[in-house]
């Protein structure tokens, strides 16, 4: 197996690690007595241009904020997993005639070529896992190849081991987000849901089907367009931009209800793109009957964005909940924060959620 620090191992308790684009996150998950807790949660913004669309551009900077965050947030725990995600990442879903994990390993390193969009198999660090057998044909199995050229999957763990940790696993965003749904949601094996994730640079899309993801897109556009706009609207400092975005104006309502409706319209190539990508899935994987969208990122608590993806998908869309069968400690957490806290920190729990002998 290449050196991509086993997507899929097996490991100790983990600490979750989220590297985005406009800030980073950690997600200490405990198991107690009384169930899984979110032991700590912490958080910290990153200057712009540090990270873009998923490539670190200031490794230095970047690890210096890593170490910060930790010391932060009082974990004491050195071992990590974090994650790609966007163009730095591959992730495919192939068909294979059934065979052993080692016949695999070495057909996909001989033929990636067929499968990945990369011209030599040297420069890249890769993974997979067999899903199980393909749905309409028992003498094949589906299986996840995930793909990240060498240069990238060494930026981040340069960073996070200059910060003094270990990265036991890399991990991707959009699976990280699966391994939370799976933890707080029930659901049947035919049950389909979509994810949408509205990162800085990025929106992921995961479609879930009985628990385990069958399509994933991710957009090269995120939040950051959005307050951009503003930035230029009311001629103000990117960060005044980020509380107008989700707070609104000091002001009258109609003030706020006309900036409301700017918003979205600064929101609507995010949300068409979306509306292009379910119905790509729909026609692609035969009509699947969706039961609802779950928002995730820190774009999704813009007001009014929740309802106007309901009325334009024709489908339930709620914010989502990592925290609906996982308890929080008090001490470290304050209540009155969850709110805020919960769209935000789905992939940094996911991610914190990996366990000893989970798949």
């Amino acid at each position: 197996m290449s050196n991509f620090n086993d997507l899929f191992s097996k490991t100790k308790k983990l600490v979750g690690l989220d590297i985005g684009s406009n800030s980073i996150k950690l997600a200490e998950v405990i198991d107690t007595s009384n169930g899984q807790i979110l032991n700590r949660f912490s958080q910290m913004p990153l200057a712009k241009g540090i990270i873009t669309e998923g490539v670190i551009n200031d490794t230095r900077a970047l690890s210096s904020k890593i170490k910060e965050l930790f010391k932060k947030s009082g974990c004491r725990s050195k071992s990590v997993v974090t994650a790609l995600s966007g163009n730095s990442v591959v992730v495919k879903k192939v068909t294979f005639a059934q065979m052993d994990d080692a016949e695999l390993q070495d057909l996909i390193r001989d033929e990636a070529g067929k499968y990945l969009p990369f011209d030599s198999m040297d420069e890249v660090n890769y993974d997979f896992q067999v899903l199980g057998d393909n749905e309409y044909n028992p003498n094949q199995m589906d299986v996840i190849i995930v793909a990240a050229k060498k240069d990238i999957v060494d930026a981040y763990v340069e960073a996070t081991t200059s910060a003094g940790l270990n990265v036991a696993i890399m991990d991707i965003d959009s699976f990280a987000l699966e391994t939370m749904y799976e933890a707080n949601y029930d659901y049947g094996d035919n049950e389909v849901v979509v994810i949408v994730r509205i990162g800085a640079d990025l929106t992921n899309i995961i479609v879930i089907k009985g628990g385990m993801s069958i399509f994933t897109r991710d957009l090269t556009l995120g939040g950051n367009s959005i307050t951009e706009s503003l930035q230029e609207k009311y001629g103000v400092s990117f960060e005044e931009a980020e509380t107008i975005k989700l707070e609104g104006l000091p002001g009258s309502d109609q003030d706020n209800a006309d900036l409301r409706n700017s918003i979205l319209d600064f929101a609507d190539p995010i949300c068409t793109e979306i509306e292009r990508s379910i119905d790509y899935f729909r026609s692609t994987f035969g009509g699947e009957y969706i039961q609802r969208v779950l928002l995730a990122g820190g774009s999704s608590r813009i007001p009014g964005l929740t309802a106007n993806l309901s009325q334009r998908l024709n489908l339930e869309t709620e914010l989502i909940n990592p925290l609906l069968k996982i308890g929080f400690n008090k001490r470290n957490i304050e209540p009155k924060t969850l709110e805020t806290i919960k769209p935000v920190a789905a992939v940094a729990i996911g991610l914190g959620l990996r366990r000893i002998g989970d798949k």
